[in-house]
């Protein structure tokens, strides 16, 4: 039916998801095209539970996916934001080091963001100048200044996304769970035919020549709908990526927030020197478009992909993340700062504690519980965090799919939707269709 018959679906409205149907759309606009999600409405897991930070390519390692198309997403998110007249600011970031034996890993984060062409780094290499950029921050001995480093909100902005694909054409669908895909080997051999058959957990399926997912939480699930052992043709640049599709352990982090009238204690972004030994960020100062300020977050093992608060919990993703190899060594790796990300769930100042290495004026009375977000992190079973985006094809051609797309990914998303659209056209023939 031709209700039902699409020549390209994407299955996920993320952000990452969102920016690709439009980019496909902009490129391709005869393409017919479905963006396909599960919830009610666009950007309701990780893109709508995030700290809004758009970051500026510090971090990652020279030549990876996540330092090329973060600085790049940086830039185009701030002329979309403009453009658009969403909310976002300039407001900066200092990565703050409060011990000398930070400042070697001080000085590698300045090179590596160079190398990744950062723009304007700066090194503050005494307290005076680091208290022109924060006042308050009065525990630091050195910092790294990015000034572009800002903030917006992510949710709507991907709102803004559907609306363009909506504009270009495109169609969506809510509340549509995929459960299967199914390949229909009469239309494979169809030079028009419509091979994919997406089945929901409830209402009627519908058909398509070309897929991509950008599933989030739940990627490795519809990847493996598809997905084969013989298909390895992976697009990322991190040679230690495991086979795909890579799994996917859930981590919940928890906000505190500056009560009201405290939200001056801040100006822009403050973050902590990472540890190369652990394997998150740590926690960190984070202003938000709506005047707010969250603190934190912390990492701790989420029960339930989707599980907000601590005592969310569904049997069958708790038993699939304990039942992965890496997910143990990851743990047993570093059981010393997972005592301390649990202690900081039960005890807000246990947070404080560590934030007042920053900000010591801070003090408990300042801060009360906040919001929570849950991160899909893909996990290799040595133990290691996958930490470049990992994006893989089937072996016939017709589907790709966004494996792995933690943060910098809602940064970095305009970005990832050109780099997917262009591998979508060269390896699922889009232009072609």
């Amino acid at each position: 039916m031709p209700g039902h018959r699409f020549d390209l679906a994407i299955v996920g409205g993320g952000i990452v998801g969102a920016a690709t149907a439009r980019e496909v759309t902009k490129r391709w606009p005869k393409l017919r095209c479905l963006l396909l999600e599960k919830e009610s409405g666009l950007a309701r897991h990780q893109s709508g539970h995030n700290s809004g930070v758009i970051h500026a390519g510090i971090y990652y390692q020279p030549g990876s996916l996540k330092a090329k198309l973060c600085v790049r997403g940086m830039r185009l998110m701030y002329d979309y934001c403009d453009a658009r007249r969403l909310p976002c600011k300039k407001v900066g970031k200092l990565i703050v080091a409060t011990r000398e034996g930070e400042f070697d890993r001080l000085a590698e984060l300045k090179r590596r963001g160079e190398e990744n062409r950062v723009p304007d780094l700066r090194l503050l290499t005494n307290q005076s100048e680091i208290l022109a950029v924060e006042p308050n921050c009065t525990g630091g001995l050195r910092a790294l200044h990015s000034p572009h480093t800002g903030i917006a909100d992510f949710g709507a902005v991907t709102r803004s996304f559907g609306d363009d694909f909506l504009t270009s054409g495109g169609e969506i669908r809510l509340g549509f769970e995929l459960t299967s895909v199914r390949f229909d080997s009469a239309q494979l051999s169809e030079p028009n035919g419509y091979p994919l058959t997406l089945q929901p957990a409830t209402g009627e399926s519908v058909s398509c020549r070309r897929l991509i997912t950008c599933a989030g939480l739940h990627s490795d699930r519809v990847a493996a709908m598809t997905l084969t052992k013989d298909d390895a043709s992976s697009d990322s640049k991190t040679a230690q990526s495991p086979p795909p599709p890579p799994s996917i352990v859930p981590f919940r982090g928890d906000y505190l927030v500056l009560r009201p009238g405290r939200e001056s204690l801040v100006r822009g972004n403050i973050y902590p020197v990472p540890d190369p030994r652990f394997p998150f960020l740590g926690v960190h100062f984070t202003p938000r478009v709506d005047g707010s300020v969250w603190l934190g977050p912390n990492a701790v093992l989420a029960f339930k992909r989707e599980g907000y608060g601590l005592w969310d919990i569904s049997a069958r993703d708790l038993a699939d993340a304990l039942s992965k190899p890496g997910l143990w060594r990851l743990l047993a790796a570093n059981i010393g700062p997972g005592l301390r990300e649990l202690r900081r769930v039960i005890d807000t100042g246990a947070m404080v504690e560590e934030l007042r290495r920053f900000v010591p004026s801070l003090s408990r009375d300042d801060v009360a519980r906040g919001p929570s977000g849950v991160r899909a992190q893909a996990l290799a079973d040595t133990g290691a965090l996958v930490d470049d985006f990992v994006i893989v094809g089937d072996s016939e051609g017709r589907v790709m799919h966004v494996c792995n797309a933690p943060s910098p990914a809602a940064t970095s998303s305009l970005a990832i939707a050109e780099f997917v659209a262009d591998r979508a056209n060269e390896k699922l023939g889009l232009g072609l269709l």
